[in-house]
């Protein structure tokens, strides 16, 4: 069992991406800024910048400023240059956090972020001190609804799946990132829509958390991805859904 598919689901049922669209344009800009700077304008040539593309379509933002952003990170239009940086820390109940970001001011974010840890139980560690706990892999999460496990089992390793794991009301699919494409094409093929897919750190063991420190941890997430600085933040915790409810 994972906490992880979880707390994506949380957020998804709660509508927080919709309430914060604004802040979720912001990262979708930052993300095909850094991904165009990276490797290149062309989508067809740049899985990172085709990710990002249809990432921020998905959250309806539109296409002129999808393509401004691209322009910038190509030079061709002015803009701000963002850096990447990860930051490692521990959470309630010592669960290890991974937080990608991008900043335009190193110093801003660092001491942003080490504040909210330090208020949320938590405590920002140095680099390496984590990152071992995590791998990076393709990670797609299925409603149970919409699939039976033998249908989908087939469907994702004829694809190239690692892994079709049980999450109590979800499947969740691992691969590796080179065949995330593939996987996740095969099951939008099959008429699936997931809940959740992304490449990204996935923990190779869980914490158990409850009562106070998983309501801690909810919130640290919950101010961690807030931050108009941060991507994405990764964290190894398990949490029941009876916890999950009794944190709001």
């Amino acid at each position: 069992m994972s906490g992880h598919s979880k707390w994506h689901s949380i957020k998804h049922k709660k509508g927080a991406l919709d309430a914060k669209r604004g802040k979720l344009f912001t990262k979708f800009i930052k993300e095909i800024t850094v991904a165009a700077r990276s490797g290149g304008g062309d989508p067809e040539g740049n899985a990172r910048l085709r990710k990002a593309i249809l990432d921020a379509k998905n959250g309806n933002m539109p296409n002129d400023t999808i393509e401004r952003a691209v322009r910038r990170g190509t030079g061709e239009e002015e803009g701000v240059n963002y850096e990447e940086i990860t930051y490692e820390g521990y959470g309630p109940g010592g669960v290890a956090l991974l937080i990608e970001s991008m900043t335009d001011n190193r110093n801003r974010t660092v001491a942003e972020i080490r504040h909210a840890f330090s208020k949320n139980g938590g405590n920002l560690a140095a680099a390496g001190a984590v990152a071992w706990m995590f791998e990076k892999k393709g990670y797609i999460v299925i409603a149970k609804s919409a699939k039976s496990e033998e249908e989908l089992f087939e469907i994702v390793t004829d694809a190239g799946a690692e892994d079709l794991r049980d999450d109590e009301d979800n499947f969740e699919i691992i691969t590796s990132p080179g065949d995330f494409d593939n996987v996740l094409a095969a099951v939008k093929e099959a008429g699936v829509e997931p809940q959740v897919a992304e490449v990204e750190m996935v923990p190779k063991e869980y914490k158990k958390l409850e009562g106070s420190e998983a309501k801690q941890m909810l919130k640290l997430m919950e101010v961690l991805e807030d931050h108009e600085d941060v991507q994405k933040v990764s964290a190894n915790f398990d949490i029941s859904e009876a916890d999950m409810a009794a944190a709001g």
